[in-house]
């Protein structure tokens, strides 16, 4: 392999949360052309690859055929032959029970270069997340981790030696060791372990959906048994999993437990996702819309090019400012052909487009809706000639308000709305067994698209509008909001929802 300039990446993905990967795994993945993943990798961990890189599953249990570790060896390997760029993208740390050692062997016969990139354990994800500290001054100060899976295969270790587990003077952290409970706990008080020794089950730690419970090793199994907990847990057994009444950090976010669906373009989602997720939610994604180019640049690129022609360019939308002006950089010029127009921006989200142009805008109203944008404008206009960014659907309303205060009003679309057509099948199946709890409706165009995507499935949740036009839009159609924002943002939606959860009893 000396002529080749592939690598591996054996990136620890940590263990769900997207938000624990490592600065260094997200480089990695920035840079792959091919993922090799564990089926529990977070989709956002996922996103942060190259679009033309190649993402390849090793399988799940119970969902058709697990790759074996020899067929992921010989992948790594292939794949760094042809040169490319591989991120084996392993849960919680590459090196704690993660059949590292036999990549590594694989990867140093065939002379692939390689590099460890470690993660954020399940054992310590369940401490931080759970709130049950590992080590303590009074408690433990030491810990090991166990796995509740030894392989039948090796030879040169000795079996796991319970009597002296059993004796271990601090934490015990099981992996893989929920189906396993029944044996290893049996065999820790078959050597001594007390029957009443505290132990703590956290499954799915740092997720949204995770659970933590208390019991004991001599109830474990029966525990385990009756509630059917399957993995991933890790089980922390020893005096520092006592049960406390203490409120946890993690759990006790305001949206923890609450599943919400985030219908805005793919690229507008990123900031609404992220607050939900911050205050403890579990975000699905199903764009109702996609925002694209105009088929004809034509009537734009004209405006562009006689833009000292115009007293006001007019943005009711982040999107128009974003497509406008990239559009006026593609043509080879900048801002400095802005320098004679004045700027009037529908809202906070508008304003914030310009800014990354390093523009202000001259205007913006105080409620953010194009009736009140309209009525700032025509204080101002008359006479003057205005040049509207707009969509290719919408409300003629501004367009039709400006002209009546005397404005010579010229508009053309700088990008297309379009409806998808088909939903996701897994948010077909959430939302049909009532899983979702919330859905933003953040433009009237997302609400109409809604409606025929889901039809009367829209009933089995909980609707928040960004505005009252999007909550008569909504109503209008038969589905009408369990709340609206006060302030048209996204995180005016997101302090709607957060108002409705704590009026709930």
């Amino acid at each position: 392999m000396q002529d080749a300039t592939g690598k591996v990446y054996l990136v620890g993905a940590g263990p769900g949360d997207p938000g624990l990967l490592t600065l260094r795994g997200a480089e990695c993945l920035r840079e792959a052309g091919v993922v090799l993943y564990d089926y529990l990798a977070s989709p956002q961990v996922l996103a942060l690859a190259p679009p033309e890189a190649e993402l390849i599953c090793l399988g799940r249990h119970g969902h058709g055929r697990l790759m074996s570790q020899a067929e992921i060896n010989a992948a790594m390997v292939d794949h760094a032959r042809r040169g490319r760029i591989v991120v084996r993208l392993k849960g919680g740390d590459p090196m704690i029970f993660a059949r590292a050692a036999e990549e590594i062997a694989a990867l140093e016969t065939a002379g692939a270069s390689y590099e460890i990139v470690p993660g954020v354990s399940a054992a310590q994800a369940a401490s931080s997340h759970a709130g049950i500290p590992l080590t303590g001054r009074d408690q433990a100060s030491c810990v090991a981790f166990v796995t509740g899976q030894e392989s039948a295969e090796k030879q040169d270790a000795a079996p796991l030696d319970y009597s002296a587990l059993a004796r271990f003077p601090g934490t015990l952290v099981f992996y893989m060791g929920v189906t396993t409970a029944p044996e290893w706990s049996r065999a820790l008080m078959d050597h001594g372990k007390p029957r009443e020794t505290w132990a703590a089950v956290v499954r799915r730690c740092s997720l949204p959906d995770q659970q933590t419970i208390f019991t004991t090793l001599g109830e474990l199994a029966d525990l385990l048994e009756c509630r059917r907990l399957r993995p991933p847990a890790v089980v922390i057994v020893g005096d520092v999993a006592r049960e406390r009444d203490v409120a946890n950090w993690f759990t006790h976010r305001p949206l923890f437990g609450r599943t919400v669906l985030v219908t805005r373009p793919r690229h507008q989602a990123e900031t609404l996702s992220a607050q939900l997720q911050q205050l403890g939610a579990n975000v699905l994604y199903q764009p109702a819309i996609e925002i694209r180019e105009p088929f004809d640049w034509g009537p734009v690129d004209i405006v562009i090019q006689r833009m000292n022609d115009f007293d006001w360019l007019v943005f009711s939308s982040s999107n128009g400012a974003h497509f406008f002006l990239r559009r006026l950089l593609a043509l080879g010029k900048d801002m400095r052909s802005l320098g004679g127009v004045r700027l009037a921006a529908i809202g906070p989200a508008t304003v914030e487009a310009l800014a990354e142009y390093r523009l202000k805008a001259d205007l913006q109203p105080a409620t953010f809706r194009a009736e009140a944008l309209a009525e700032a404008l025509a204080l101002h206009v008359r006479g003057q000639r205005v040049f509207l960014a707009r969509a290719s659907r919408g409300r003629e309303v501004l367009a039709a308000l400006l002209t009546a205060a005397g404005a010579d009003v010229v508009q053309a679309v700088v990008y297309e709305s379009r409806d998808i057509e088909t939903p996701a099948a897994d948010v077909v199946e959430a939302l049909s067994a009532g899983r979702i709890d919330w859905i933003t409706v953040t433009s009237s165009a997302i609400a109409r698209s809604l409606v025929k995507l889901f039809g009367e499935a829209l009933l089995r949740t909980r609707r928040v509008a960004i505005s009252p036009l999007t909550a008569e839009t909504l109503a209008e159609s038969g589905y009408p909001a369990a709340a609206v924002a006060k302030q048209f943002t996204s995180a005016g939606v997101v302090a709607a929802i957060l108002a409705e959860e704590a009026d709930k009893p």
